[in-house]
């Protein structure tokens, strides 16, 4: 606290002398300023402030105590980030929601082979010799979120990820799940994607493993000696379908305030986005003894894991008695909202957010960003002590509940969808330093933005973050080049950065495809083995992530700024031509999926015309936001209209609270991005009728668009 009480005391220009040197290079320039000489002076003071130290004794205080949502120790972190803010002179508050949860009262996996000797009995608490956390009796029992109780006996059936292909594989095989036990591996898929296929196909129950192969001693070293994932880490997670609505199950689309009766809320038994079979997760420990015990034919090669037999796809050999025991209850949960007035566009908003709670202690995910975000704050807190204020309201969200589904920031956000209706951008972090490795995902209007920003803010090793980020996306692609190269993939090279899209998975989700509010989400990646597990805790970060903080700089760094353009740039800097050239692509590639499908009855002509009226129009309008009017205001609302035409008032087929055309998480992928989803899941099912009539929602959508570019062209 001294070293802060000090901080506060210098005048900014002394503190921008603590700056590393290689950022003396600072751009003439920024996309959306009409001169840009003052913000570079503010980028400057800002970046002298977020301190490493600082962030690590944040992270240290955040992890001193498992706190999973709902929970005193959850509460307490509240109040943690509520002061950091109030210090750092925002407007805080601590806003309450109360959304269904559960907490396992009994968890019991018994595995006994033809004879009914026992094979095993779980889950094995998680320990290692030499961790300092793992035996704290506050850490809950491993289980899943959203989970019914369950009390189930049953053959097994192993389907490897469990993805629609690998179930796919089973029926080629002649094996069926229906009244089995499914065990699938993590990997491939959105852990509620794998209860959802099962539960389709008339499964009993889902035990989700982590093999060997995918995060364990095949990839390296265990934690302690290593990264990844000792023998009895478990992955725990939330299988609620996400993919159909995030948020509390009981509220689709409103927000689950304290005072909201009951006789407004869905019945979350039966609510939409709840599985109906039982689940949960193992060590691959515990499930070792059930896939060394299962007879049936062998797997495909593709299909073996690291552990160190012959897998067999079962049924035979082994059943499991699984009972599960969940309290669900309406559990309060804590959001932390801190504020900073706008002065010439008040209604404007710029939210930046990350969730604070775990599963267990939560170092990596999430209070990783949690740390760099408070050091973001405390940068602008520094700017605010000048005098400095922002053009656009500035609004930073510490959301509760995630890892249940995204629920504090789903709550939040359908609470204030009417003001979000003209906030510019939203920001994320979440994984915020698992390692050296700086990434990012965007909506297209944003990818370059996020570039701009990298090549401004130094890296924690030397050169800028986005020299950092090309250079190990250049590694990457070169060692994927050569595995693959007898397949004849990792040709191409991208002359920029690849920036991702958006699936879901983390708390931009309502923003972007419920509201159409433009996001990204940063993070900054490494061999991380131990997600979700009681060994994601400080002492695995600081022997394996980021010793002395400064990846925890670097991303206070770069959240920071892209909050501070954000806020004070003339006219917003979307880049709707990359946008354009993207639907285009999308569009190209969704037509010779169908024609290879043979899915007849899909006219893209139309689509790819508005498409190209869309492209055409933001080139002109690229140019306007280059030469700025004087009063960029009518602009600068046309700009931000253009995302919230892409929505659609009805949303996706059987998932309406997803209302953007051009991305949504997948109904059988659950975090990765499917892009134009209408189209493309219709495809994917063959569903020729469908996919016309989602055809013509995006075209319209394209269109619309495509006339506010026009508009804002002239």
């Amino acid at each position: 606290m001294n070293r802060r009480a000090l901080a506060s005391c210098l005048c900014l220009s002394a503190l921008a002398i603590s700056l590393p040197a290689q950022n003396s290079g600072m751009p003439q320039s920024a996309f959306g300023y009409r001169d840009f000489s003052a913000q570079a002076k503010i980028d400057q003071q800002f970046l002298a402030v977020p301190d490493a130290k600082l962030a690590g004794e944040e992270l240290k205080t955040l992890t001193a105590a498992p706190h999973i949502a709902g929970s005193k120790e959850d509460h307490d972190t509240a109040l943690f980030v509520a002061e950091k803010f109030k210090a750092a002179g925002l407007d805080t508050s601590i806003v309450t929601y109360k959304a269904w949860m559960n907490l396992p009262k009994e968890i019991h996996v018994t595995a006994t082979d033809a004879n009914g000797k026992v094979l095993m009995t779980g889950p094995t608490p998680e320990h290692v010799e030499g961790d300092p956390f793992d035996d704290d009796p506050r850490v809950v029992t491993p289980f899943n979120g959203s989970s019914p109780s369950g009390d189930v006996t049953a053959e097994v059936v192993y389907a490897n990820y469990g993805r629609p292909e690998d179930f796919k594989k089973l029926d080629d095989l002649g094996i069926s799940v229906k009244g089995k036990i499914v065990l699938v591996r993590y990997g491939g898929n959105f852990r509620g994607v794998k209860v959802y296929i099962a539960q389709e196909r008339g499964a009993a129950g889902v035990i989700i493993y982590s093999d060997p192969a995918d995060d364990g001693y095949f990839r390296g070293d265990m934690y302690p000696k290593g990264p990844y994932r000792p023998a009895t880490g478990v992955q725990r997670g939330a299988v609620q379908y996400l993919f159909k609505y995030p948020g509390d199950a009981s509220t689709p689309g409103a927000a689950s305030t304290p005072d909201l009766p009951e006789s407004k809320r869905l019945n979350p038994a039966t609510a939409p986005n709840m599985p109906q079979i039982p689940s949960t997760p193992l060590s691959y420990h515990d499930a070792a003894p059930i896939l060394e015990a299962l007879t049936g034919p062998t797997v495909p090669h593709e299909w073996q894991g690291a552990l160190p037999f012959t897998y067999h796809a079962g049924p035979g050999g082994v059943k499991v008695h699984m009972v599960l025991k969940q309290d669900f209850a309406y559990r309060d949960i804590w959001d932390v909202i801190g504020k900073i007035p706008g002065t010439e566009w008040p209604d404007d908003w710029v939210v930046a957010g990350n969730h604070r709670d775990a599963w267990v202690y939560g170092a990596v995910d999430p209070n990783s960003g949690t740390a760099a975000m408070l050091e973001a704050v405390h940068g602008i807190g520094e700017l605010l002590k000048t005098g400095w204020k922002p053009k656009r309201t500035i609004i930073f969200g510490s959301w509760d509940a995630e890892e249940e589904g995204l629920i504090g920031s789903t709550e939040w956000a359908e609470d204030n969808a009417a003001a979000l209706g003209h906030a510019v951008a939203y920001f994320n972090t979440d994984v915020g330093v698992a390692g050296p490795n700086f990434d990012a995902s965007a909506v297209p209007s944003l990818k370059d933005f996020v570039r701009e920003v990298t090549k401004e803010v130094p890296a924690a090793k030397g050169g800028d973050v986005y020299d950092q980020w090309k250079k190990s996306q250049a590694e990457g692609e070169s060692r994927r080049h050569s595995a693959n190269e007898h397949l004849g993939q990792g040709a191409h090279q991208n002359p920029d950065v690849e920036i991702g899209d958006l699936g879901s998975g983390s708390d931009y989700t309502p923003f972007i495809q419920h509201l159409g509010v433009p996001s990204t989400d940063i993070g900054s990646s490494g061999p991380y083995g131990v997600y979700h597990s009681v060994f994601d805790n400080y002492n695995w970060f600081i022997k394996n992530a980021d010793p002395t903080f400064v990846y925890e700089q670097q991303q206070a760094r770069v959240f920071g700024i892209e909050v501070l353009h954000m806020a004070d740039t003339d006219v917003l800097p979307y880049d709707y031509t990359t946008y354009g050239k993207e639907i285009t692509e999308y569009l190209d590639t969704a037509k010779k999926k169908a024609d290879d499908a043979k899915v007849s009855g899909l006219d893209f002509a139309p689509a790819l015309a508005a498409a190209k009226r869309f492209t055409t129009a933001a080139e002109a309008v690229h140019k306007k936001q280059q030469s700025i009017p004087a009063n960029p205001t009518e602009l600068n609302a046309q700009l931000r209209q253009v995302e919230a035409d892409m929505l659609s008032s009805a949303g996706l087929p059987n998932r309406p609270w997803f209302k953007h055309t051009i991305y949504a998480p997948g109904e059988y992928t659950g975090y990765a991005a499917v892009v134009i989803p209408g189209v493309n899941e219709a495809i994917d099912a063959k569903d020729g009728a469908r996919g016309s009539a989602q055809l013509t929602v995006l075209t319209e959508a394209i269109n619309r668009a495509a006339s506010t570019l026009e508009a804002a062209a002239k």
